[in-house]
C-alpha cells in the first residue's frame, strides 16, 4: 500500500515509441486485473492511456516512432496509473514542450471530431470515457502533464 490513500499504483517509465504503448497496456490490464477491475472499467482505462501515451508519441517528443532504435535520443515517457476508492487515476507526462493552454483549448472544446479528418478522435474519446481530463506543465518543466480519471464499478 502506499500512502496517500491510494490502494496502488503503477508507474511506468518507457521510451517514446509506439511498441512502448503495448508494453504499458499490458502491464497495466495486469495491474487493473489484480487490483479488481473487470471488463468495461478495465478496458475505459486501457484506451484512455493508449491515447495518452500515443499522443505523447506522435505530437509530444516521439517524433512517431515505433520502436526506440527510432527515436532522436532518449525521449522518454512517463505513466502513472492509481487505483483510489472506486476511482483510476492516470497521469502521463512528455518531454515535448507544448503550450498547455493550446491543448486545454482543445479539452474543453464541445461536440464530436470532424469525422473525415483522418486523425482527431482521441481527446473526445477520453472525454466520453472520463470524469476528469485536464492538463498542466510537467514539474520538470521540460513538457506537459495530462491527468484522466474516471470513477469506476457501475459496469455490468
Amino acid at each position: 500500500m502506499s500512502g496517500g490513500g491510494y490502494r496502488r499504483e503503477l508507474a511506468l517509465d518507457l521510451p517514446a515509441a509506439h511498441r512502448g504503448v503495448r508494453v504499458a497496456r499490458s502491464l497495466a490490464r495486469r495491474f487493473a486485473r489484480m487490483e479488481g477491475l473487470t471488463g468495461r472499467d478495465v478496458d475505459s482505462l486501457l484506451l484512455v492511456l493508449s491515447e495518452l501515451l500515443g499522443n505523447v508519441i506522435d505530437h509530444a517528443g516521439g517524433e512517431a516512432a515505433l520502436h526506440e532504435g527510432h527515436l532522436n535520443g532518449n525521449v522518454r515517457m512517463r505513466a502513472t496509473v492509481r487505483l483510489e476508492e472506486r476511482r483510476w487515476c492516470v497521469r502521463v507526462v512528455d518531454e515535448g514542450g507544448g503550450d498547455p493552454e493550446a491543448l486545454r483549448t482543445v479539452l474543453e472544446s464541445d461536440g464530436p471530431p470532424d469525422l473525415e479528418d483522418e486523425r482527431g478522435r482521441g481527446f473526445f474519446l477520453m472525454k466520453e470515457l472520463t470524469d476528469e481530463l485536464s492538463v498542466e506543465v510537467s514539474a520538470d518543466g521540460r513538457g506537459l502533464a495530462i491527468v484522466a480519471a474516471r470513477h469506476y464499478g457501475n459496469d455490468d
